[in-house]
Protein backbone atom coordinates (compact mmCIF):
# COMPACT_ATOMS: atom_id res chain seq x y z
CA UNK A 1 0.00 0.00 0.00
CA UNK A 2 1.44 3.18 -1.25
CA UNK A 3 -0.26 6.06 -0.01
CA UNK A 4 0.38 10.13 -0.22
CA UNK A 5 -0.74 12.83 2.13
CA UNK A 6 -0.63 15.86 0.26
CA UNK A 7 -1.68 19.81 1.02
CA UNK A 8 -4.24 20.65 -1.34
CA UNK A 9 -3.77 24.56 -1.34
CA UNK A 10 -0.87 26.63 -0.17
CA UNK A 11 0.91 24.68 2.23
CA UNK A 12 -0.26 25.00 6.14
CA UNK A 13 -2.86 22.73 5.84
CA UNK A 14 -2.46 20.59 8.93
CA UNK A 15 -0.64 18.06 7.04
CA UNK A 16 1.76 17.17 10.06
CA UNK A 17 -0.89 16.03 12.29
CA UNK A 18 -2.92 13.84 9.52
CA UNK A 19 0.15 11.83 9.23
CA UNK A 20 1.36 11.52 13.14
CA UNK A 21 -2.58 10.37 13.03
CA UNK A 22 -2.28 8.09 10.10
CA UNK A 23 1.20 7.06 10.75
CA UNK A 24 -0.35 4.40 12.91
CA UNK A 25 -1.47 2.65 10.13
CA UNK A 26 1.93 2.49 8.49
CA UNK A 27 5.84 1.22 8.51
CA UNK A 28 7.59 3.61 6.63
CA UNK A 29 6.66 7.25 6.16
CA UNK A 30 8.79 9.39 3.76
CA UNK A 31 9.29 13.03 3.45
CA UNK A 32 10.16 13.18 -0.91
CA UNK A 33 10.79 17.08 -1.68
CA UNK A 34 11.76 20.33 0.30
CA UNK A 35 14.08 21.40 3.19
CA UNK A 36 13.60 23.49 6.09
CA UNK A 37 11.17 25.76 4.49
CA UNK A 38 7.92 24.88 6.39
CA UNK A 39 6.97 23.31 8.88
CA UNK A 40 4.39 20.31 10.06
CA UNK A 41 3.09 21.27 13.94
CA UNK A 42 2.57 18.25 15.62
CA UNK A 43 0.43 17.77 18.96
CA UNK A 44 0.33 14.54 20.84
CA UNK A 45 0.45 12.93 24.49
CA UNK A 46 4.09 13.62 24.80
CA UNK A 47 4.12 17.12 24.10
CA UNK A 48 4.08 19.90 20.95
CA UNK A 49 6.54 19.30 18.46
CA UNK A 50 7.63 21.38 15.57
CA UNK A 51 9.43 19.61 12.67
CA UNK A 52 10.71 21.25 9.77
CA UNK A 53 12.62 18.29 7.86
CA UNK A 54 12.19 14.93 9.81
CA UNK A 55 9.45 13.12 8.40
CA UNK A 56 6.14 13.37 11.07
CA UNK A 57 6.34 9.55 11.71
CA UNK A 58 9.14 10.34 13.68
CA UNK A 59 6.80 10.56 16.71
CA UNK A 60 5.99 7.38 16.65
CA UNK A 61 8.78 4.51 17.14
CA UNK A 62 7.31 1.70 15.35
CA UNK A 63 7.68 3.52 11.91
CA UNK A 64 10.84 3.64 10.09
CA UNK A 65 11.10 7.52 8.36
CA UNK A 66 12.83 8.45 5.27
CA UNK A 67 14.72 11.73 4.18
CA UNK A 68 14.29 11.09 0.01
CA UNK A 69 16.32 12.05 -2.61
CA UNK A 70 14.32 14.88 -3.63
CA UNK A 71 14.94 16.92 -0.27
CA UNK A 72 17.54 19.66 0.31
CA UNK A 73 18.91 19.26 3.33
CA UNK A 74 20.39 21.81 5.68
CA UNK A 75 22.68 19.43 8.01
CA UNK A 76 23.02 22.04 10.85
CA UNK A 77 19.28 22.48 10.99
CA UNK A 78 19.00 18.57 10.81
CA UNK A 79 20.94 17.54 13.77
CA UNK A 80 19.76 20.16 15.91
CA UNK A 81 16.21 19.16 15.27
CA UNK A 82 17.43 15.95 16.14
CA UNK A 83 18.97 16.97 18.99
CA UNK A 84 15.58 18.98 20.36
CA UNK A 85 13.91 15.83 19.70
CA UNK A 86 16.27 13.24 21.62
CA UNK A 87 16.19 15.61 24.62
CA UNK A 88 12.14 15.40 24.24
CA UNK A 89 12.43 11.41 24.85
CA UNK A 90 12.03 10.73 20.83
CA UNK A 91 13.80 7.67 19.94
CA UNK A 92 16.12 8.69 16.65
CA UNK A 93 18.52 5.87 15.34
CA UNK A 94 19.80 4.84 12.10
CA UNK A 95 16.80 1.56 12.42
CA UNK A 96 14.03 4.57 12.30
CA UNK A 97 15.37 7.41 10.01
CA UNK A 98 17.44 6.65 6.77
CA UNK A 99 18.26 9.63 4.83
CA UNK A 100 19.18 9.63 1.33
CA UNK A 101 22.54 9.05 0.12
CA UNK A 102 21.09 10.96 -2.97
CA UNK A 103 19.53 14.18 -1.01
CA UNK A 104 21.35 17.38 -1.60
CA UNK A 105 22.80 19.71 1.05
CA UNK A 106 22.20 23.49 1.89
CA UNK A 107 25.34 25.03 2.22
CA UNK A 108 25.72 28.50 4.47
CA UNK A 109 26.52 30.41 0.51
CA UNK A 110 22.76 28.76 -0.31
CA UNK A 111 20.89 30.55 2.58
CA UNK A 112 23.52 33.75 2.35
CA UNK A 113 22.69 34.02 -1.60
CA UNK A 114 19.33 33.75 -0.72
CA UNK A 115 19.03 36.38 1.99
CA UNK A 116 21.02 38.89 -0.52
CA UNK A 117 18.74 38.13 -3.31
CA UNK A 118 15.79 39.11 -1.16
CA UNK A 119 17.31 42.23 0.19
CA UNK A 120 18.08 43.28 -3.75
CA UNK A 121 14.41 42.78 -4.83
CA UNK A 122 13.11 45.08 -1.93
CA UNK A 123 9.39 45.45 -2.97
CA UNK A 124 9.40 43.15 -5.65
CA UNK A 125 10.61 39.84 -2.96
CA UNK A 126 8.74 36.32 -3.41
CA UNK A 127 8.24 36.42 0.38
CA UNK A 128 11.24 33.63 0.19
CA UNK A 129 11.75 32.35 4.03
CA UNK A 130 15.89 32.99 3.03
CA UNK A 131 16.71 29.43 4.15
CA UNK A 132 18.31 28.91 1.27
CA UNK A 133 15.79 26.71 -0.97
CA UNK A 134 15.80 28.89 -4.80
CA UNK A 135 19.79 29.08 -4.71
CA UNK A 136 19.77 25.28 -3.35
CA UNK A 137 18.03 23.68 -5.93
CA UNK A 138 19.46 26.32 -8.75
CA UNK A 139 22.63 24.31 -7.62
CA UNK A 140 21.03 21.16 -8.03
CA UNK A 141 19.57 21.34 -11.97
CA UNK A 142 23.47 22.94 -12.81
CA UNK A 143 24.87 20.23 -11.55
CA UNK A 144 27.36 22.27 -9.02
CA UNK A 145 25.73 20.78 -5.27
CA UNK A 146 26.84 18.51 -2.82
CA UNK A 147 25.04 15.39 -2.23
CA UNK A 148 24.79 13.48 1.11
CA UNK A 149 26.57 10.39 -0.04
CA UNK A 150 29.93 12.39 -0.97
CA UNK A 151 30.35 12.84 2.94
CA UNK A 152 31.60 9.48 3.22
CA UNK A 153 34.59 10.43 0.80
CA UNK A 154 35.85 14.19 2.17
CA UNK A 155 39.02 14.18 0.26
CA UNK A 156 37.70 13.85 -2.86
CA UNK A 157 34.17 16.23 -1.63
CA UNK A 158 37.10 19.03 -1.15
CA UNK A 159 38.56 18.97 -4.74
CA UNK A 160 34.99 18.94 -6.40
CA UNK A 161 33.87 21.54 -4.03
CA UNK A 162 36.81 23.73 -4.74
CA UNK A 163 35.40 24.73 -7.91
CA UNK A 164 32.10 25.26 -6.48
CA UNK A 165 33.44 27.76 -4.30
CA UNK A 166 35.10 29.25 -7.16
CA UNK A 167 32.06 29.60 -9.15
CA UNK A 168 29.83 30.85 -6.20
CA UNK A 169 31.87 33.52 -5.00
CA UNK A 170 31.87 34.97 -8.20
CA UNK A 171 28.33 35.44 -7.62
CA UNK A 172 28.56 36.74 -4.08
CA UNK A 173 31.01 39.17 -4.47
CA UNK A 174 30.83 40.37 -8.23
CA UNK A 175 27.05 40.65 -8.34
CA UNK A 176 26.11 41.20 -4.06
CA UNK A 177 29.44 42.69 -3.18
CA UNK A 178 29.20 40.49 0.11
CA UNK A 179 32.37 39.10 1.35
CA UNK A 180 33.19 35.68 -0.36
CA UNK A 181 32.87 32.39 1.45
CA UNK A 182 35.76 30.11 1.90
CA UNK A 183 36.97 26.40 0.74
CA UNK A 184 37.83 25.97 4.40
CA UNK A 185 35.17 27.43 5.72
CA UNK A 186 32.59 25.20 3.68
CA UNK A 187 34.64 21.96 4.49
CA UNK A 188 34.81 22.85 8.50
CA UNK A 189 30.77 23.35 7.93
CA UNK A 190 30.57 19.78 6.00
CA UNK A 191 32.99 17.84 8.72
CA UNK A 192 31.06 19.39 11.81
CA UNK A 193 27.59 18.39 10.90
CA UNK A 194 28.06 15.78 8.14
CA UNK A 195 29.92 13.26 10.78
CA UNK A 196 26.84 13.21 12.94
CA UNK A 197 24.49 12.62 10.09
CA UNK A 198 26.97 9.73 8.03
CA UNK A 199 25.52 6.80 10.40
CA UNK A 200 21.84 7.46 8.92
CA UNK A 201 22.67 8.04 5.07
CA UNK A 202 22.06 4.86 2.68
CA UNK A 203 20.81 3.99 -0.55
CA UNK A 204 16.97 5.18 0.69
CA UNK A 205 15.54 3.56 -2.90
CA UNK A 206 16.47 0.67 -2.75
CA UNK A 207 15.41 0.67 1.39
CA UNK A 208 11.99 1.41 0.43
CA UNK A 209 12.01 -1.14 -2.88
CA UNK A 210 12.64 -4.19 -0.56
CA UNK A 211 9.85 -2.55 1.84
CA UNK A 212 7.30 -2.74 -0.79
CA UNK A 213 8.55 -6.18 -1.77
CA UNK A 214 7.80 -7.09 1.99
CA UNK A 215 4.12 -5.79 1.79
CA UNK A 216 4.82 -2.79 4.60
CA UNK A 217 2.94 -0.13 4.19
CA UNK A 218 4.29 3.19 2.88
CA UNK A 219 3.33 7.29 3.25
CA UNK A 220 4.67 9.89 1.39
CA UNK A 221 4.81 13.42 3.16
CA UNK A 222 4.64 16.19 0.83
CA UNK A 223 5.78 20.21 2.46
CA UNK A 224 3.96 22.80 1.01
CA UNK A 225 0.76 22.17 -1.25
CA UNK A 226 -0.42 21.99 -5.26
CA UNK A 227 -0.79 26.17 -5.46
CA UNK A 228 3.78 26.10 -4.32
CA UNK A 229 4.44 23.62 -6.76
CA UNK A 230 7.24 25.04 -9.13
CA UNK A 231 5.42 23.68 -12.32
CA UNK A 232 1.17 23.82 -11.40
CA UNK A 233 1.67 26.69 -8.61
CA UNK A 234 1.22 29.93 -8.01
CA UNK A 235 4.35 30.83 -10.17
CA UNK A 236 6.79 32.42 -9.75
CA UNK A 237 5.22 32.57 -5.91
CA UNK A 238 6.12 28.52 -5.08
CA UNK A 239 8.29 26.81 -3.66
CA UNK A 240 11.40 25.11 -5.74
CA UNK A 241 10.59 21.88 -5.69
CA UNK A 242 7.34 19.71 -6.62
CA UNK A 243 5.04 19.21 -4.15
CA UNK A 244 2.64 16.82 -5.64
CA UNK A 245 1.95 13.77 -5.30
CA UNK A 246 2.70 12.42 -8.31
CA UNK A 247 6.26 13.32 -7.92
CA UNK A 248 6.20 11.23 -4.52
CA UNK A 249 8.11 8.12 -5.79
CA UNK A 250 10.17 10.01 -7.72
CA UNK A 251 11.72 12.36 -4.49
CA UNK A 252 11.24 9.07 -2.45
CA UNK A 253 13.93 7.14 -4.86
CA UNK A 254 11.13 4.65 -6.52
CA UNK A 255 10.07 5.94 -9.58
CA UNK A 256 9.59 2.30 -10.25
CA UNK A 257 6.23 2.11 -7.91
CA UNK A 258 2.99 3.35 -8.57
CA UNK A 259 0.63 5.06 -5.57
CA UNK A 260 -2.33 3.67 -4.66
CA UNK A 261 -4.35 6.47 -2.83
CA UNK A 262 -3.62 10.20 -2.27
CA UNK A 263 -5.29 11.73 0.60
CA UNK A 264 -5.43 15.32 -0.01
CA UNK A 265 -5.46 18.36 3.23
CA UNK A 266 -7.05 21.54 3.16
CA UNK A 267 -8.51 23.31 6.27
CA UNK A 268 -12.02 24.64 6.61
CA UNK A 269 -10.47 28.17 5.75
CA UNK A 270 -7.95 29.42 3.26
CA UNK A 271 -4.12 30.77 4.96
CA UNK A 272 -1.30 31.32 3.06
CA UNK A 273 2.54 32.05 3.41
CA UNK A 274 4.35 34.75 1.76
CA UNK A 275 3.81 36.72 -1.49
CA UNK A 276 1.74 36.26 -4.39
CA UNK A 277 -1.91 36.74 -5.34
CA UNK A 278 -4.61 35.44 -2.44
CA UNK A 279 -7.97 35.67 -3.87
CA UNK A 280 -9.91 35.09 -0.99
CA UNK A 281 -8.18 37.77 1.01
CA UNK A 282 -9.20 39.19 4.60
CA UNK A 283 -7.78 42.29 5.90
CA UNK A 284 -8.40 44.62 9.12
CA UNK A 285 -10.06 43.40 11.98
CA UNK A 286 -12.09 40.49 10.21
CA UNK A 287 -8.74 38.81 9.19
CA UNK A 288 -7.04 39.44 12.53
CA UNK A 289 -9.90 37.45 14.65
CA UNK A 290 -9.90 34.67 11.95
CA UNK A 291 -5.82 34.50 12.54
CA UNK A 292 -5.91 34.86 15.96
CA UNK A 293 -8.66 31.87 16.79
CA UNK A 294 -6.57 29.69 14.46
CA UNK A 295 -3.00 30.69 15.53
CA UNK A 296 -2.38 31.02 12.00
CA UNK A 297 1.69 31.89 12.24
CA UNK A 298 4.05 30.11 10.50
CA UNK A 299 5.80 26.98 12.15
CA UNK A 300 9.07 27.85 10.44
CA UNK A 301 9.07 31.26 10.58
CA UNK A 302 6.94 32.66 12.68
CA UNK A 303 5.08 34.64 10.13
CA UNK A 304 1.67 35.53 10.62
CA UNK A 305 -0.57 34.02 7.64
CA UNK A 306 -2.39 35.67 5.59
CA UNK A 307 -6.24 34.35 5.79
CA UNK A 308 -9.81 33.93 4.47
CA UNK A 309 -12.62 31.94 3.97
CA UNK A 310 -12.72 28.20 2.20
CA UNK A 311 -11.75 29.07 -1.69
CA UNK A 312 -13.70 26.45 -3.54
CA UNK A 313 -12.36 27.41 -7.12
CA UNK A 314 -8.56 26.72 -5.56
CA UNK A 315 -9.29 23.92 -3.66
CA UNK A 316 -10.77 22.19 -6.99
CA UNK A 317 -7.90 22.92 -9.21
CA UNK A 318 -5.30 21.81 -6.22
CA UNK A 319 -7.49 18.67 -5.71
CA UNK A 320 -7.03 17.79 -9.44
CA UNK A 321 -3.38 18.58 -9.64
CA UNK A 322 -2.86 15.93 -5.98
CA UNK A 323 -4.91 13.37 -7.94
CA UNK A 324 -6.23 13.51 -4.17
CA UNK A 325 -8.77 10.19 -3.80
CA UNK A 326 -10.61 11.32 -0.58
CA UNK A 327 -10.05 14.75 1.45
CA UNK A 328 -8.64 15.16 5.50
CA UNK A 329 -10.73 18.58 6.28
CA UNK A 330 -8.71 20.21 9.23
CA UNK A 331 -9.51 23.32 11.88
CA UNK A 332 -13.20 23.29 11.77
CA UNK A 333 -13.21 23.98 14.98
CA UNK A 334 -11.30 27.28 14.63
CA UNK A 335 -15.00 28.40 12.84
CA UNK A 336 -16.83 28.15 15.87
CA UNK A 337 -16.94 31.75 16.63
CA UNK A 338 -18.61 32.91 13.17
CA UNK A 339 -22.05 33.71 13.28
CA UNK A 340 -22.19 33.23 9.20
CA UNK A 341 -19.56 31.46 7.13
CA UNK A 342 -18.85 32.76 3.78
CA UNK A 343 -17.41 30.65 0.85
CA UNK A 344 -15.71 31.33 -2.21
CA UNK A 345 -17.66 29.52 -5.51
CA UNK A 346 -16.24 31.67 -8.19
CA UNK A 347 -13.72 34.01 -9.62
CA UNK A 348 -15.82 37.20 -11.36
CA UNK A 349 -13.88 39.84 -13.42
CA UNK A 350 -15.76 42.26 -15.96
CA UNK A 351 -19.36 40.45 -15.15
CA UNK A 352 -17.80 36.75 -16.12
CA UNK A 353 -17.49 34.31 -13.48
CA UNK A 354 -15.42 31.02 -13.71
CA UNK A 355 -15.16 28.09 -11.57
CA UNK A 356 -11.60 27.15 -12.85
CA UNK A 357 -8.78 28.33 -11.23
CA UNK A 358 -6.90 31.19 -14.27
CA UNK A 359 -3.20 31.39 -14.72
CA UNK A 360 -1.39 32.82 -11.87
CA UNK A 361 -0.75 36.45 -13.71
CA UNK A 362 -4.55 36.69 -13.98
CA UNK A 363 -5.44 36.12 -10.49
CA UNK A 364 -5.16 39.70 -9.18
CA UNK A 365 -7.79 40.65 -11.71
CA UNK A 366 -10.31 38.50 -10.02
CA UNK A 367 -12.56 39.17 -7.00
CA UNK A 368 -14.03 36.55 -4.89
CA UNK A 369 -18.01 35.37 -5.16
CA UNK A 370 -19.22 34.58 -2.00
CA UNK A 371 -22.08 32.31 -1.07
CA UNK A 372 -22.89 32.27 3.14
CA UNK A 373 -23.38 29.71 5.19
CA UNK A 374 -25.30 29.61 8.75
CA UNK A 375 -22.35 28.83 11.98
CA UNK A 376 -22.83 26.89 14.42
CA UNK A 377 -21.63 28.74 17.13
CA UNK A 378 -20.33 26.10 19.27
CA UNK A 379 -17.53 24.26 20.49
CA UNK A 380 -16.95 20.84 18.31
CA UNK A 381 -13.51 19.74 20.05
CA UNK A 382 -15.07 17.27 22.07
CA UNK A 383 -17.27 15.53 18.68
CA UNK A 384 -15.57 11.87 17.80
CA UNK A 385 -18.76 11.15 15.57
CA UNK A 386 -20.75 12.53 12.79
CA UNK A 387 -23.71 12.32 14.76
CA UNK A 388 -22.37 14.56 17.50
CA UNK A 389 -21.64 17.44 15.22
CA UNK A 390 -24.02 20.58 15.38
CA UNK A 391 -26.35 20.51 11.83
CA UNK A 392 -24.78 23.40 10.69
CA UNK A 393 -21.51 21.65 10.90
CA UNK A 394 -22.29 19.22 8.84
CA UNK A 395 -24.05 20.89 6.24
CA UNK A 396 -21.22 23.02 5.94
CA UNK A 397 -19.03 19.83 5.62
CA UNK A 398 -21.45 18.44 2.98
CA UNK A 399 -21.63 21.62 0.94
CA UNK A 400 -17.93 21.58 0.78
CA UNK A 401 -18.12 17.92 -0.28
CA UNK A 402 -20.55 18.98 -2.99
CA UNK A 403 -18.59 21.80 -4.61
CA UNK A 404 -15.40 20.12 -4.87
CA UNK A 405 -17.00 16.36 -5.90
CA UNK A 406 -14.66 14.78 -3.59
CA UNK A 407 -15.13 12.92 -0.45
CA UNK A 408 -14.33 14.37 2.66
CA UNK A 409 -13.16 11.41 5.06
CA UNK A 410 -11.65 13.10 8.04
CA UNK A 411 -12.52 16.03 9.95
CA UNK A 412 -9.91 17.40 12.48
CA UNK A 413 -12.02 19.38 15.23
CA UNK A 414 -8.79 20.17 17.45
CA UNK A 415 -5.25 19.89 17.11
CA UNK A 416 -4.61 16.95 19.66
CA UNK A 417 -3.69 13.40 17.94
CA UNK A 418 -7.75 12.22 19.04
CA UNK A 419 -9.52 15.34 17.92
CA UNK A 420 -11.15 13.98 14.67
CA UNK A 421 -13.97 12.38 13.05
CA UNK A 422 -13.96 9.75 10.10
CA UNK A 423 -17.48 10.57 8.19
Amino acid sequence: MLTAICGINWGDEGKGRMVDLLSSDYDVVVRYQGGNNAGHTVINERGKFVLNLLPSGILREEVVNVMGNGMVVDIKHLVEEMGRLQSAGIKITPANLKISDRAVITMPYNVMQDCLEEARLADKKYGSTKRGIGPIYGDKYMKKAVRMGELFDLEMLRERLKDIVEWKNLTISNVYNAEPVTLDGMMEYLTEYGKKLLPFVCDTGLYLNEANKQGKKIMFEAQLGALRDIDFGIYPYTSSSNTIASYAPIGAGVPNLKLDLSIGIMKAYSTCVGEGPFTVEYFGEKAEELRKAGGEYGAATGRPRRVGPFDVVASKYGIRMQGADEIALTKLDVMSYMKEIEVCVGYELDGNVTTEFPFTQKLDKYKPVYVTKKGWQADISKCRKKEDLPKEALDYILFLEEQLGTKIKYVSVGAEREAYIVL
